[in-house]
């Protein structure tokens, strides 16, 4: 019977050396060693199962690789692995809501006033209810997208505001010299609007924006050229789908589940949705 030269050496050979292991980070610059590409980490997404990092050169092309062995950082061989656990940046506590205020064990929700949250879209309404919208249910406070308040006038004189009939609008950048800011004057000119409706507003081209950056991962909002629709523009510049109204859905829900509570969002929007609840709210 034949035996194969094997030596006493190969059967104690050591084992194949481990390989650092580093959780991806925003900003480290990657060699991918199978295709020569280098560039800064500008994206992590977790897509079907799998890590995906976006790597942008020099030219400011990008190019997406799976997490994993193959790259080189610092001209060191590593295994690239999914960035490290965020802190919570807004952990609910216990016997808080979303917005932070104390949960009230066993209320129900209350039967909806006509007092209702006016704001711009579908969006806006999500994001709102998100974070206050078990204390909506506990004031019987609903909210309602109006779509765009181009027609904003004319909503409110149907409406027909009271003492007992308020509103409550949140408008997207709403800052003076805007479009948005001579409907919302002009809309406070129907009968009974004033003591009865109060128009507030964020500075921000969409909700989208009054998310913090950093809850995303990124240091700011990409800018967008001008002519350029926003959210398309936004969604190709984070290497997402961006050609379809469902690929505007999608990303969105992408970015509405990153918010956990009130201390994700900007400070400019949390006062004026407050500002809101209390003028409904408070006699």
């Amino acid at each position: 019977m034949a035996f194969d030269n094997w030596g006493p050496q190969d059967l104690t050979a050591p084992a194949k050396r481990q390989l650092p292991e580093v959780p991806v980070q925003r900003g480290m610059v990657l060699e991918d060693v199978q295709s020569g590409w280098v560039g800064e980490v500008v994206r992590v997404e977790k897509s079907g199962g799998m890590h995906i990092v976006a790597l942008e050169d020099r030219r400011g092309k990008i190019k997406s690789f799976q997490l994993g062995f193959g790259f080189l950082l610092e001209g060191q061989a590593i295994r690239l692995m999914p960035p490290a656990p965020r802190p919570a940046t807004s952990p609910v506590q216990a016997g808080r809501t979303a917005s932070g205020s104390v949960r009230l064990q066993g209320q129900r929700a209350q039967v909806a006033k006509a007092s209702r949250i006016w704001v711009e879209g579908k969006h806006d309404a999500e994001l709102v209810e998100k974070v206050w919208g078990d204390d909506l249910r506990v004031e019987g406070i609903v909210v309602e997208p109006l779509h765009g308040v181009d027609d904003l006038k004319a909503a409110i004189t149907e409406f027909s505001p009271g003492p007992d009939r308020r509103l409550g609008i949140l408008v997207d950048h709403l800052v003076q010299g805007s479009k948005e800011s001579r409907i919302a004057a002009d809309a406070m000119t129907v009968p009974g609007a004033s003591g009865n409706v109060l128009i507030v507003g964020h500075p921000y081209i969409d909700v989208w924006q009054a998310i913090r950056p950093k809850v995303l991962g990124i240091e700011e909002w990409p800018e967008i050229p001008r002519g350029m629709d926003w959210k398309t523009g936004i969604l190709k510049a984070f290497g997402w789908p961006h050609q379809t109204a469902e690929d505007v859905g999608l990303g969105w829900q992408k970015l509405l589940g990153a918010v956990r509570s009130y201390s994700d969002l900007e400070a400019s929007l949390l006062g004026r949705v407050e500002e809101v609840i209390d003028f409904l709210t408070v006699p």
